[in-house]
């Protein structure tokens, strides 16, 4: 570790006064951190040196992010994985649990009668629906096959029996995320529950709490704007309140716009508008950051919530959790993909009421986890070290695996607490993912550190099989999910909630 002179040393450098003496920090990017790392990292492609090479100290976490790879792995051809599994996976096995679906699917008939005029609609393309049931199984049980764990499938009864009441079982696709580039038609489940979800928001009064319990298993994106409106406590209950609250929120938004705005250019704020302005566009998905209509947008949203929030200011990584939010509710205004739309093309008062929409909910997301981006990130760097404790828990030899190769939580963790792991899975995923999170008290701070769990152990077969620590830290930061969809993710919150529902009762599971 640093002396106490190399820590004020860094402080100087950083422009920031050293700790004790609490200040605004706009831009900050990393807590103060230095740990040992042996060895500089090889890019991936080249050759490593023929010749030994001097080993050399990274005194700073910023040290080590510079040189680090923040680049997409993707990884192996998904096909020739699922060839190969397809040899080994046991016919009788898959055939026997797809008539166990077959069954619940019957079941499921009996109980909606309500919607005979659906069933009569639906009856022609019955047996086509039974075959996709089929076959979206095996492909989980061929994915499950590959690449989890080999007890995570022995796990799934115990999983059904700890989660919460939902309708759609964890290895069945819900409905299709807004930025998916097919839509497929509705399944009988699926319009089921898009009835359920319109039935409940339209209530004089929405029971929030069954409406968490139905959005745990994903939302249909047909009523996910609504839906998050409410979860995120943005929309009153009272469906007569609604339309006032919101025309009274935007107004107000729009307000904060006309008087700090116009001071971004001024010498106490200009530091943070350069620092939005650079990291706008590293943000995903990259057709929304190519139209500049988007970028004034986010920087407006940023800039006004980093003004009203000194104690922290902007901090990157805020800027990630802005889109979400932004893809969800331009959905409410469109039919198409919003990867195949020009955004800029929406009447202004719709982008308008999607900029304020936008700011207010990004608004209470951060309020659950403003101390993850305070002076030094001390929200961070404490979920960091529960983690570690978590993890060494659930699965000692990974833990051990890291350790005996010198590899600290934070030099991968950092950015999965950071980005709510926005940067390791796709949008599509991260969408689904928030709506677990919304439907979970203290989801983005408490239920997030399960996730991050659930989401390490995953990989436990790859990281054991790395016995170097630049390889071991390469595959964390650029871990191979860029075909993950909904299957995956379901599978990640059924595992991270079986570990919550374990260590519920535990207090010294993790210290503090």
């Amino acid at each position: 570790m640093a002396s106490d002179a190399g820590r004020k040393q860094f402080w100087k450098r950083s422009g920031a006064k050293v700790p004790g003496s609490i200040q605004h920090v706009y831009g900050a990017q990393h807590p103060p951190f230095d740990p040992l790392l042996h060895g500089t990292l090889i890019k991936p492609g080249s050759k490593p040196p023929t010749t030994p090479v001097k080993l050399k100290k990274v005194s700073t976490f910023q040290e080590f992010e510079s040189n680090t790879s923040d680049a997409w792995d993707l990884g192996d051809d998904d096909d020739e994985l699922l060839a190969i599994a397809a040899e080994n996976l046991n016919t009788e096995v898959v055939m026997e649990t797809a008539h166990k679906v077959i069954q619940n699917h019957s079941k499921l008939q009996e109980q909606h009668k309500f919607q005979e005029e659906h069933l009569q609609e639906e009856k022609q393309v019955e047996s086509a629906e039974l075959t996709s049931i089929d076959n979206r199984l095996v492909k989980s049980v061929s994915e499950g096959h590959t690449s989890s764990s080999s007890g995570m499938l022995k796990n799934e009864k115990n999983r059904s029996q700890s989660l919460p009441q939902t309708s759609t079982p964890p290895l069945v696709s819900g409905m299709a995320d807004c930025n998916t580039s097919v839509t497929p038609a509705l399944t009988e489940r699926e319009a089921s529950r898009l009835d359920k979800f319109k039935q409940l928001l339209a209530g004089p009064n929405t029971d929030l709490e069954e409406l968490r319990k139905l959005s745990w298993s994903g939302i249909p994106k047909q009523v996910r704007p609504s839906a998050w409106k409410l979860l995120s406590g943005y929309l009153p209950a009272n469906v007569d309140r609604r339309e006032s609250t919101l025309q009274r929120k935007r107004k107000e938004y729009f307000a904060f716009v006309e008087q700090y705005y116009d001071s971004r250019n001024d010498e106490n704020h200009q530091d943070t508008y350069r620092q939005i302005h650079i990291d706008i566009p590293r943000m995903s998905p990259e057709v929304l950051r190519l139209q500049p209509k988007v970028t004034e947008i986010f920087e407006r949203i940023l800039f006004i919530w980093a003004i009203r929030h000194p104690a922290s200011g902007y901090v990157q990584g805020i800027n990630d959790l802005v889109t979400p939010f932004f893809v969800v509710f331009v959905c409410e205004y469109i039919e198409e993909e919003v990867e195949n739309f020009d955004v800029s093309s929406l009447p202004e008062e719709m982008l308008q009421n999607i900029e304020a929409d936008s700011y207010w909910c990004m608004s209470k997301l951060l309020d659950g986890i403003q101390d993850n981006y305070t002076f030094a990130q001390p929200g961070i760097q404490k979920k960091v070290k529960m983690l570690e404790e978590l993890v060494s828990r659930i699965d000692e030899q990974v833990h051990r695996h890291l350790d005996q190769h010198e590899v600290k939580y934070l030099q991968f963790a950092f950015r999965w607490m950071n980005n709510l792991l926005m940067r390791e899975v796709p949008l599509r995923c991260t969408i689904r993912l928030w709506d677990t999170y919304q439907s979970e008290p203290e989801g983005f701070s408490h239920f997030h550190l399960y996730v991050c769990a659930a989401f390490l152990v995953r990989w436990r077969k790859e990281i054991l099989e790395e016995k170097d620590f630049q390889e071991l830290l390469i595959f964390l930061q650029n871990l191979p999910t860029v075909h993950w969809g909904n299957e995956e993710i379901s599978v990640l919150l059924a595992e991270a909630y079986r570990l919550k529902f374990a260590f519920a009762d535990a207090p010294n599971h993790y210290k503090k």
